[in-house]
């Protein structure tokens, strides 16, 4: 019998690493679940559902681990890929912007041609913790004139509270870590 696969299943499949990338952080390590075909489908299908009906045009995401679900999700909901890329990895004109991490800081950057002002945005990562690196992206969006933004995490630690700097828009996390 094949059991069947729900959002409990996806995190208790989630590996905790302990002092990755740092001595205190407990990294999400979402390989174990897309390693396994009918998790990572469930995930793709999870995700496109909830925005089938938005009328998306552009599936934003963040470099990497957003990339992962984010190029299949585009792909079902028949939205062009964007990428948001750390610094110095896109080879045309881009937007760039620096931000603070719970644990360092960093800087990513968007090419200037990738959106209109007709897009209406699906901004996708693995990971909401602090907000920081959301904020540093919408930063680059709000570049562009967009009709609207909607904002999708694989995982949310709410223990963060990384959503209170998020609070002007539509947030959708599956997999909520309460600790």
């Amino acid at each position: 019998m094949v059991q069947e696969i729900t959002l409990e299943t996806i995190k208790e499949q989630i590996r905790n690493v302990p002092d990755f990338p740092r001595p205190g952080i407990q990294f999400k390590d979402i390989t174990t679940v897309l390693k396994q075909p009918e998790l990572f489908s469930f995930l793709v299908d999870t995700i496109a559902d909830i925005y089938k009906n938005c009328n998306i045009t552009k599936m934003v995401c963040i470099e990497s681990r957003g990339f992962i679900l984010g190029g299949a999700i585009a792909a079902k909901i028949g939205a062009g890929f964007v990428p948001i890329r750390k610094a110095g990895r896109l080879p045309a004109d881009t937007f760039s912007v620096n931000y603070a991490l719970e644990y360092g800081s960093d800087g990513i950057e968007m090419h200037r041609d990738a959106l209109n002002n007709e897009d209406i945005i699906l901004l996708h990562d693995d990971l909401l913790a602090t907000g920081g690196t959301a904020i540093a992206a919408i930063d680059l969006l709000s570049k562009f004139s967009l009709k609207k933004i909607y904002l999708n995490f694989l995982c949310e630690l709410d223990f963060l509270n990384g959503r209170r700097v998020l609070k002007n828009y539509e947030i959708s996390s599956l997999i909520h870590f309460k600790t």
